[in-house]
């Protein structure tokens, strides 16, 4: 069985993300980038998979310039057999995304697509689905634990009333969540090991796409500062702020 991973590079998750002063976009300059860390997990199971003898091949995929292929080579010491790396410039949307990798799944026909729920840069939780709808597969989503059996997988889902099970056909396209499971850390070797895994790059304007945004980001702006609070001398004190300074009472 082979089973493809889409993966994305973002900012790393420990680092404190900085606004352009022009509020155009997030400042990349000088900032430490790393897998999207549901991607990481979606990589996790794929490799899981393989280790049990379900799958037989692991391919990641990443769309971006040069720099994403850093994460690429990542993905192949967290133990993947090859990369795909799509080569444009452009900020895609996920629709955009979705096609991409509708046009990788036709050509590598994969049992299984395995992707991070969502990136913890744009939080749009689209691509999955997107990619399922343009494929026509079943698909799983928020995933917390994956079964295949035979020509079929368990998706065990984590849903507002608890846990949901559902059984896809495959092919599938399944979306991971947290719970799903513990990542692992690249070993030196297998960094090593990385560098001589095959990295095939392609161009997203051989595929025949109109890559044309449809959505447009128009400003960028960070959290309010968070005040400091205040001790209050009595319940008539605090009621007062919260009505007239806060004005979260009427």
């Amino acid at each position: 069985m082979k089973v493809l991973v889409p993966i994305k590079r973002v900012i790393d998750y420990n680092v404190k993300v900085r606004v352009k002063p022009d509020n155009s976009n997030v400042d990349l300059a000088n900032v430490k980038m790393a897998i999207n860390p549901f991607c990481e997990i979606a990589v996790e199971e794929a490799v899981r998979l393989k280790e049990a003898g379900t799958a037989t091949e692991v391919i990641v995929i990443s769309i971006g310039d040069k720099s994403c292929q850093e994460q690429l080579r990542t993905a192949l010491a967290l133990g993947a057999d090859r990369a795909i790396q799509i080569e444009t410039d452009q900020n895609l949307d996920a629709l955009n995304i979705a096609k991409l990798l509708q046009k990788v799944v036709e050509e590598e026909q994969p049992q299984l697509v395995i992707l991070g729920k969502q990136s913890i840069d744009s939080d749009n939780n689209q691509t999955g689905q997107m990619l399922a709808a343009l494929t026509g597969l079943a698909q799983g989503t928020f995933a917390s634990e994956v079964k295949v059996e035979e020509s079929k997988v368990n998706v065990t889902r984590e849903v507002d009333g608890g846990l949901q099970t559902i059984s896809l056909n495959l092919p599938a396209i399944i979306t991971t969540d947290l719970r799903l499971n513990e990542p692992r850390y690249a070993s030196l070797p297998n960094i090593m090991k990385a560098k001589r895994k095959p990295l095939e790059v392609k161009s997203a304007a051989d595929f025949g796409i109109d890559l044309t945004a449809r959505t447009n980001l128009l400003k960028v702006t960070p959290p309010r500062e968070r005040e400091a609070g205040l001790i209050v001398e009595s319940i008539d004190e605090l009621v007062e702020k919260l009505k007239n300074e806060a004005k979260v009472i009427s």
